[in-house]
């Protein structure tokens, strides 16, 4: 299939100034560009480009896609904004390497992250099988990376328990396999169990195998609310400490504690990046975080399987001691910061009987019933085996736009695509970077902002030969109209695709055409092939 281009205005990633050029895609590379004659193209199809931008696929460097890939041909929410690669494995949780064991527990566990489709599903166990289902029928692009979540659970189970030397030593040997078998880096969960039970030392060890590897650390670090100043320095250091890259998962400063306090997260990072510290970071274009209700539970609470958290639910004695963390002291898995029942709206369950919660914060379904909130979230929680997923109204956007706009920055949409009412950040997080950000105020220029998306992630990941509009580049490419381009997902509508971007290729396969979704299926897994090598 050759495709030609015609009249384009190429934003090329690099964040250098646009120009208008012909580009000629034969296959799945870029053949030519500049200017092409039809007749000397011999093309199948001519698009006609004039005023729409050509730039490359939109890379999410913080995705949730990880069965959603494999099991959605469609795929829409990604496609239909521009993105074409995703990086998966984030926050420590996700599902390859694991034994029979493991995989039955994070199941259940990240059910409020993906949804379960049933063990029938999943019919690998390593990264190399994970990343084989990937080629063979996935919409978009892969790359994937080890959860340490789960190297812990093969190692040290699902407990509160320190590894030993022995234990870290198998931890890194399973790495050392997994990334040979193509994960890009690691990522870890430190407010998620068992991630969060490690302590620096053991993410060193684990970290110095990813930097001898070429690999980078992606962290959801120890707290984005009370201390985060303090979780992201550790970041720093222990990857300092390792000679390990660092990518930064949807960094934030979330929550009461940190209003106004965005350039000081910025000065810490320059502050290490100017001694020499490798470090980028993605972020979401959004106030509200989301994750799972029983993520703001207390980490001694949900310690071991989710069996024995819901045992300790049913506990009296476990209870108070619960409602103290959450209410009084600050629970860790609400980072630090005591429980705001009404910044806490629930998104998604997994039994059907619950959707009446859908939509509402836990304030609002206390004060409709008579009850205390604490008791609504305990309900709620029992009743759906841990499976609800919520949003986190705690963002405040003078931070956001301070930190999107570091020199180190890559979009990540950190989207949930399950759940009745998921935040919009799934279907909305590039075209409201172009849209809203770009366009409408100005915080960057279109060069820049496409730069953002593509580029600069490339980068990090170690793209060869995808994120710039380059001769023999994979064709990744999304045209779309600067002048309208636009989320239109809404927290009432999340899923809603976006406005003003007419044609995505995959791999020189067009998945969208005219607006519409075509039954391409056209993706790759991007494997790591050696330091600085990933294809």
């Amino acid at each position: 299939m050759r495709t030609l281009i015609r009249r384009a205005t190429v934003v090329d990633g690099t964040e250098t100034e646009r120009y208008v050029a012909d580009v000629l895609v034969a296959g799945d590379r870029i053949e030519t560009i500049g200017s092409v004659s039809p007749s000397d193209a011999e093309p199948d199809r001519v698009i006609d480009a004039d005023g729409l931008a050509l730039a490359p696929g939109f890379i999410d460097m913080h995705a949730h896609s990880d069965l959603a890939l494999l099991l959605d041909p469609e795929h829409l929410a990604k496609l239909s904004q521009g993105v074409t690669t995703e990086l998966l494995g984030q926050d420590g949780l996700s599902y390859a390497p694991v034994d029979d064991a493991a995989l039955t527990v994070l199941r259940r566990k990240i059910a409020g992250w993906n949804s379960d489709p049933g063990p029938d599903a999943f019919t690998w166990r390593t990264v190399a099988g994970y990343l084989d289902r990937i080629d063979a029928d996935a919409a978009g692009n892969g790359a994937y990376l080890v959860p340490h979540g789960v190297l812990r659970a093969l190692v040290c189970g699902w407990e509160d328990v320190p590894a030993t030397i022995t234990d870290i030593t198998a931890m890194c040997g399973l790495l050392r396999t997994a990334m040979a078998e193509g994960a890009v880096g690691m990522s870890a969960g430190l407010t998620y169990t068992p991630g969060m039970y490690a302590d620096s030392a053991e993410l060193v060890a684990l970290c110095t195998v990813v930097g001898e590897l070429g690999g980078f650390f992606a962290p959801h670090h120890r707290s984005y609310g009370k201390g985060a100043l303090d979780a992201y320095a550790e970041m720093i250091d222990l990857t300092t400490r390792a000679r390990c890259p660092l990518h930064l998962s949807h960094a934030v400063m979330n929550f009461g504690p940190n209003a106004g306090r965005g350039g000081e997260l910025v000065s810490l990072l320059d502050e290490a990046i100017a001694a020499g510290a490798d470090i980028s970071l993605d972020t979401y274009p959004y106030l509200p975080g989301a994750t799972t209700l029983s993520a703001v539970l207390p980490s001694w609470s949900t310690s071991g399987s989710p069996d024995d958290t819901l045992a300790r639910l049913r506990d009296p004695a476990a209870l108070e001691r619960i409602r103290a963390d959450l209410e009084v002291n600050g629970s860790d898995g609400c980072h630090g910061v005591v429980a705001e029942w009404d910044t806490i709206e629930i998104s998604g369950v997994s039994r059907s009987s619950l959707s009446w919660a859908v939509g509402h914060t836990v304030a609002e379904l206390a004060a409709r019933d008579g009850r205390e909130p604490f008791e609504v979230f305990v309900d709620l929680l029992v009743r759906d085996d841990l499976g609800t997923g919520i949003l986190q109204h705690v963002g405040h956007e003078e931070n956001v736009r301070t930190i999107m706009r570091h020199a180190r920055h890559t979009g990540g949409s950190d989207g949930l695509l399950v759940g009745a009412k998921p935040h919009p950040r799934a279907w909305g997080t590039f075209p409201r970077y172009l849209g809203h950000y770009c366009r409408e105020l100005g915080l960057f220029s279109l060069e820049e902002c496409v730069g953002h998306l593509t580029g600069r992630a490339a980068a990090r990941l170690g793209l060869r030969d995808r994120g710039l509009v380059r001769l023999g580049y994979a064709a990744d490419l999304v045209l779309f109209d600067p002048d309208t381009v636009a989320d239109t997902a809404t927290y009432d509508r999340p899923r809603s695709p976006a406005a003003g971007i007419p044609y995505v290729l995959v791999n020189g396969e067009f998945a969208m055409d005219d607006g519409r979704r075509t039954d391409a299926v056209a993706g790759r897994a991007l494997r790591r092939r050696g330091a600085g090598d990933v294809r």
